[in-house]
């Protein structure tokens, strides 16, 4: 990602020659930490087909969004982060935190992501089959707007791995190399993380190294 941030300031560089500086100076690309699963499928709700099947593609925004939770250490416990991707432009649409893994998480980034959007009939929802997504207020919420449900395959991580390339980013730009002291310091800088680099700045492979705004106002 350095490379092309470098070249779109006007540097000529390749990836040799950054792994060549960094190795100079002594950095290392921070490595992927092991991934805790948030996910309590052991529950009587009931299970929804998997409608998108692992085809994360979409023709424009507002097609497919895929939903997941995530957790973040802080020293006053564990905070979680519920999030709402529209996988168009691989954009952060809702979010919620909260210190405990209910459905009211889940719900909150749901409804935070309707409220802004409005999703047309016809959009496919995409989560795991975990309990905070599976509820019945969960499900009424979705069929209420019109809005497709689709589940993971039992045991298929890869079936929401869309929701992983934030997540992943998230932790090793943000969370790792920060010691939040409380829950509320956390949620304030994933705010500003969010809202103010991951959707607006920062440059995505799978977008043709682009922002995700600057991807969507293109296909406008």
């Amino acid at each position: 990602m350095a490379v092309h941030e470098l070249r779109a300031d006007g540097h000529k560089v390749g990836r040799r020659r950054i792994a060549r500086l960094m190795r100079e100076n002594g950095m290392k690309a921070r490595q992927k930490r092991r991934f805790k699963r948030t996910t309590d499928s052991h529950h009587a709700f009931p299970i929804a087909p998997n409608l998108l099947d692992q085809d994360f593609t979409a023709t424009g925004p507002n097609q497919k969004w895929g939903d997941d939770i995530s957790y973040i250490w802080t020293r006053e416990g564990w905070l979680y982060l519920a999030v709402a991707i529209d996988l168009f432009a691989r954009r952060v649409v809702g979010w919620a935190t909260s210190d405990r893994l209910k459905k009211d998480l889940a719900l909150s980034a749901l409804r935070r992501a309707i409220a802004v959007l409005r999703p047309p009939a016809g959009l496919i929802h995409h989560a795991n089959r975990g309990s905070q997504y599976c509820s019945l207020e969960y499900q009424a919420l979705l069929r209420k707007h019109g809005i497709l449900i689709s589940m993971s395959g039992k045991g298929n991580c890869t079936d929401n791995s869309m929701v992983e390339s934030f997540f992943k980013p998230l932790k090793s730009e943000l969370v790792w190399r920060t010691v939040f002291q409380t829950r509320t310091e956390a949620t304030t800088a994933i705010g500003q993380y969010i809202d103010g680099f991951y959707n607006l700045v920062r440059r995505h492979s799978a977008l043709d190294f682009v922002s995700s705004l600057q991807f969507e106002r293109q296909a406008a």
